[in-house]
This record gives C-alpha cells, sequence and structure tokens, in this order.
C-alpha cells in the first residue's frame, strides 16, 4: 500500500515512472494498458492527488504541488495531451468536490472529441478512429461525477457500450463491467436538473 511519505519520496526525487507503477499497481485500471507516458510528471501528480484523496490526505503538504504541476500543465485546447491523462488530471481535479476553469476547460476538451456514437478516439483528434478501451477508462474514472455526466453524453456512451458488448475484448469488457456500475446514469428529470 502506498504511502503519503512513499508518494512524496519519490516526487521530490523525481522518479515519476516509478510513482506511476507503484500508484497503478493493485487498481483496476492499473492492470490493463493505460497507453501514457509514465514519465510525464503530470501523470504522476494526477495519480497521486487521487491515491491522496483515497487516503483522506488532501492535507498533506505535498497536494497543494501536485495541484499546481496538474493545472499549469494544462494546455491551451483544455486537455493535458491525451485523452487518457486529460481524463486522470479531471479526476483529480474533481477530487473533494473541485471545480473552477480548469476543470471545466478539461470536460470541454473531452466533450469535444466524444464521437457521434458516444465513445472517443484513440488520439485527440475527433477524425480517427474510435477506441473502446480508452474510452471505457474515461467512463470509469469520470462517469460517477456529476460535472462529467453534465458535459458529455453518458447515455451514448453507455448505449454504444451495451449494443458493442459482444465485440469488446475480455480486458475491456471486464472494465466496462466495472464502469457501468460506477457511472450509473440517473433519471432523465435528474439529469437535466443537475446540469
Amino acid at each position: 500500500m502506498m504511502t503519503v511519505r512513499q508518494i512524496e519520496r519519490n516526487w521530490d526525487s523525481k522518479n515519476i515512472d516509478r510513482l506511476v507503477n507503484d500508484l497503478l499497481a493493485g487498481r483496476p485500471e492499473g492492470s490493463f494498458r493505460l497507453g501514457m507516458d509514465s514519465t510525464r510528471p503530470v501523470c504522476g501528480a494526477a495519480l497521486a492527488i487521487i491515491k491522496l484523496d483515497e487516503l483522506d490526505q488532501s492535507y498533506a503538504k505535498i497536494y497543494s504541488k501536485l495541484i499546481k504541476t496538474i493545472v499549469t500543465a494544462q494546455e491551451a485546447d483544455g486537455g493535458w495531451g491525451d485523452v487518457i491523462t486529460t481524463t486522470l488530471c479531471l479526476r483529480a481535479l474533481l477530487c473533494g468536490q473541485g471545480n473552477g476553469v480548469a476543470i471545466e476547460r478539461g470536460l470541454k476538451y473531452l466533450a469535444d472529441l466524444q464521437k457521434p456514437d458516444g465513445i472517443w478516439p484513440a488520439v485527440p483528434i475527433r477524425r480517427m478512429p474510435a477506441d473502446p478501451y480508452l474510452s471505457v477508462i474515461v467512463l470509469y474514472e469520470l462517469g460517477h461525477q456529476p460535472a462529467f455526466q453534465c458535459a458529455i453524453r453518458l447515455e451514448d456512451a453507455a448505449h454504444w457500450f451495451t449494443s458493442n458488448q459482444a465485440t469488446l475484448d475480455d480486458q475491456t469488457l471486464e472494465l466496462w463491467n466495472r464502469a457501468k456500475l460506477r457511472c450509473r446514469v440517473p433519471a432523465r428529470q435528474m439529469q437535466m436538473s443537475l446540469c
């Protein structure tokens, strides 16, 4: 189990790859192919914030450094370089009911990339082919967040996965089964009142 002290030690020594690998160990999404650059400080910062939030340690001294790393790394388009990193950064910023311009811009980035059928492309170019695995990571990490549900077309994404379950590989299907439990779509009227 990763501790605050271990997070601080890896962060301060700039051992980002080890920090990311340690933070992903034992997590459902960590056992799959995330396809992100684990040496980027923003990836380590996002995963560290998520872990600190899970440990109820958001008051730890390092927390504000990690937030600053994420906010300053946001790109002009609102994302953090790719869909996976953007998803993790948003999940981190949404910890503890976070809000603000960085979150709004990141959610708009994901909403703009969502394809008409409801899922996301493999790379941040809307005309690229959809990637079910990447899309299920997005839903697993953010699907339970009301701000995310209001920003994207959650029902379209859920419908796509329900309609295409038979075509999913084992890893994607396993994570979809976890994601659909986390991102229950509220009743239509309730969802509209949340947005």
